[in-house]
């Protein structure tokens, strides 16, 4: 993906025509897909939504609000899940055909960059930032994530991840301290650390991410040639580690069962599976000397090839989204914890189940922890592939659960 598509650009109020696909829209009412995008749809629209980062969990709420408040602007919303490699297929297909019949995607930064790097989506920014003031109000870790956007991408949820070990008391007494510590634990402990395969996992690959700060790396951002002292010790940690999980679900029921004394976890694993009873609720969290979170994000964009009147629609359920009442639902039940990409967004502002399972199964020192410790945006695209590539053929691909 080109440097240039990375800078965050100056929100300003300047409107601009959007270059899309010349195809019309055949999904609901006809269009054009060129030209400026109006303040209104002419007419209530059917948005076809497609999530491929779990992030539904988090904004449906929101958008089955506005569409209930909006029928003047969506009359009905479809809802379709998918996993984030079938994306760029999906939507080359359809663009290919003529007939784009996804509206709205919901992505993580491995969806978003590689539509980017494709020609995939449409530029909101900055002609639409006027519709979108919710942006100017972005806490700095998501707006650190949205430099990685470009023009394309909007940030609507935002978490500072991990990396965390995560362990039950009564298996793991004193847990390790610093990176050192864990290696020395799970030297003593064969088998007993699990990290799932980091491609497969957000914990696994916020771990591997993480390592380079933790280790003092020459260059945390080049995988290949500065990770040298990372590498060495994933290596040295592979003796004593029995496999991979190929989910992070299946890290969480490990440590639940016993068969795993320590994993690795985010602040959204912690909570989330203890909230619904996958881990028990007595689980503890520790964080290794000198770590820095690694930051993650869910973006909302456009293909090309969607009508003038969708654009119009979607330009403003997500300026909706991004409304301080609106995000106060992304704390859910700690799945994404804290949630909210904008500040000024206090857990009292969340729904009840939400402040009543944070409040019971949340950590008071989180707060502290992300005000205390360093925050990094993670690997751009092609740097995570090649971190990818390089542990599985030289760390823990052989090892990885089928």
């Amino acid at each position: 993906m080109p440097s240039s598509r990375r800078q965050f650009l100056v929100m300003t109020a300047a409107a601009a025509g959007l270059a899309a696909c010349s195809a019309p829209d055949q999904n609901n009412n006809a269009g054009t897909t060129s030209g400026p995008v109006p303040g209104k749809p002419s007419s209530p629209q059917t948005v076809n939504v497609l999530d491929v980062a779990g992030n539904l969990q988090l904004t449906q709420p929101m958008i089955d609000d506005f569409t209930a408040k909006n029928g003047d602007v969506i009359s009905k919303v479809t809802y379709t899940k998918a996993t984030a490699p079938e994306l760029v297929g999906k939507v080359k297909a359809q663009q290919g055909a003529g007939r784009v019949d996804i509206d709205l995607v919901l992505t993580g930064v491995d969806g978003l960059a590689a539509g980017i790097d494709q020609g995939l989506w449409v530029d909101l920014l900055p002609a639409y930032a006027n519709r979108l003031t919710g942006m100017a109000n972005y806490l700095p870790g998501a707006a650190a994530m949205q430099k990685l956007a470009g023009n394309a991408g909007v940030t609507v949820t935002y978490y500072p991840s991990g990396p965390l070990i995560e362990y039950l008391p009564k298996n793991v007494a004193t847990p390790p301290a610093d990176a050192q510590a864990l290696l020395a634990w799970a030297q003593a402990n064969p088998g007993g650390f699990q990290y799932a395969r980091p491609s497969n996992s957000g914990p696994g690959r916020t771990f591997l991410m993480g390592l380079p700060y933790l280790l003092g790396d020459t260059d945390p951002k080049d995988p290949v040639n500065g990770w040298n002292k990372t590498w060495d010790y994933l290596k040295q940690l592979d003796k004593y580690v029995t496999l991979y999980p190929s989910s992070t679900s299946e890290t969480m029921k490990n440590l639940a069962n016993g068969s795993a004394k320590m994993i690795a976890s985010t602040t959204g694993w912690d909570i989330n599976p203890r909230v619904l009873g996958t881990v028990p609720k007595e689980a503890k969290v520790g964080t290794l000397e000198g770590f820095h979170w690694i930051t993650d994000a869910h973006y909302a964009v456009v293909p090309k090839g969607v009508s003038t009147d969708k654009q119009a629609a979607v330009l403003a359920l997500i300026g909706f989204m991004l409304t301080p009442e609106q995000q106060a639902k992304a704390y859910d039940k700690g799945y994404f914890y804290p949630g909210p990409a904008v500040k000024d967004v206090p857990l009292s502002m969340a729904p009840e189940n939400s402040r009543q399972a944070i409040e019971e199964f949340g950590r008071a020192e989180y707060d502290q922890l992300i005000a205390g410790n360093p925050l990094e945006v993670p690997l751009e695209a092609k740097a995570l592939v090649a971190a990818f590539d390089k542990w599985d053929r030289e760390v823990g691909g052989n090892k990885v659960k089928k």
